[in-house]
């Protein structure tokens, strides 16, 4: 009777030792836990004395986990199964196919079924958003002030929105202009201009993509009232790097036109180029170049340019400088072909654009 109490009493202790993953460092140390998640740079282990620790996972020797664990590999596989390592491998024992060895080079990711059923769920809505998912963008404002002789006020305002999921994007933007200036007691508006649109991509594969735009713009002081694009086309990601992106796209536009005395319907052709390098962690340059060949009126044309530097001073606030240059090479009698903007100020990002 004396045995089995000691023997129950022993198992009671032991317990925790035996039903505990564990890992061993290079430098022989042991840490006994529950093993939450894994990547090619740390593991996370929950322990009773120092709740999670993150371990370099260059550092970790020896694996030895009593629960299943989600291995998986740069192939894309996903094995099920206690793990164990030996001779940089690790051993997955696997209820349907038995022992698996998966070479430690190899495993990108680790996971507890409860860090799994979060990543499942993460890739499930990434794959099949809401309409309302996954939104993210940036708010930019510009504000100048003169006062004294004469008084003058500028304002920039713009609005970038991306919802982007594995499958396909959708952009919604805005930007504005206004000035005023008082001189002699008389007041007057001297720039007044808003543009807006949305544009949406589906992935063709994964380097070529399908677009369709709607681009709608004011200018007071061009006489447009409103200018509308209906445009469609397809493009190709010549570079697409975490640091550096270029894209190329071509297709058609039908535009319709409405000045102050004036409309016309121009059907062109769609030439464009956008290019993004993040040159520093905190640092960002974007460019992009679209070329509009009236085809309705031969010799005439539309073209955007766009420049634009951000640096991030916090997770969510950077200062932006941003240059736009419209051109339109048969404006209304009277006035100028060019409407450039150059505006400097705070950029407020939203929903993740600032990671």
């Amino acid at each position: 009777m004396k045995r089995i109490q000691l023997a129950v009493l022993l198992a009671m202790i032991l317990a925790p030792v035996v039903f505990a993953d564990q890992i061993t460092l290079k430098n022989g140390d042991r840490i006994s836990g529950t093993i939450i998640s894994a990547d090619t740079k740390a593991l996370v282990i929950k322990t009773d004395y120092a709740d999670a620790v993150a371990i370099k996972w260059d550092f970790v020797q020896q694996i030895e986990s009593s629960q299943p664990l989600y291995v998986g590999t740069k192939g894309g596989q996903v094995i099920v199964g206690p793990v164990t390592t030996s001779d940089s491998k690790l051993t997955v024992a696997t209820k349907e196919s038995g022992s698996v060895a998966v070479a430690k080079a190899d495993v990108t990711t680790l996971r507890d079924s409860d860090e799994q059923k979060k990543a499942e769920a993460a890739l499930d809505r990434l794959q099949h958003p809401h309409l309302g998912d996954l939104w993210g963008g940036t708010f930019d404002t510009g504000v100048g002030l003169v006062r004294g002789n004469s008084d003058s006020t500028n304002f920039t305002f713009a609005l970038n929105a991306v919802r982007a999921s594995s499958r396909d994007k959708i952009t919604l933007y805005t930007d504005s202009a206004f000035s005023r200036s008082a001189v002699n007691g008389v007041t007057s508006t001297t720039a007044q201009s808003i543009a807006g649109g949305v544009r949406y991509d589906l992935n063709l594969g994964e380097k070529a993509f399908g677009f369709g735009t709607l681009d709608l713009f004011n200018d007071r002081f061009q006489d447009l009232d409103l200018r509308t694009v209906i445009g469609a086309g397809g493009g190709i990601h010549a570079i697409k790097s975490k640091r550096t992106t270029f894209d190329v796209l071509f297709g058609g536009t039908f535009d319709r036109e409405f000045f102050t005395n004036f409309n016309r319907s121009s059907a062109e052709i769609l030439v464009g180029e956008s290019f993004t390098h993040k040159f520093l962690a905190s640092s960002a340059f974007t460019e992009s170049v679209f070329f509009y060949p009236n085809l309705s009126s031969t010799g005439n044309y539309r073209s955007t340019i766009s420049l634009g530097l951000v640096t991030k001073l916090t997770k969510l606030l950077s200062w932006q400088t941003t240059f736009n240059d419209y051109d339109l090479s048969d404006p209304p009698p009277g006035k100028k072909s060019n409407d450039m903007l150059l505006s400097t100020g705070l950029r407020l990002s939203f929903g993740g654009a600032g990671k």
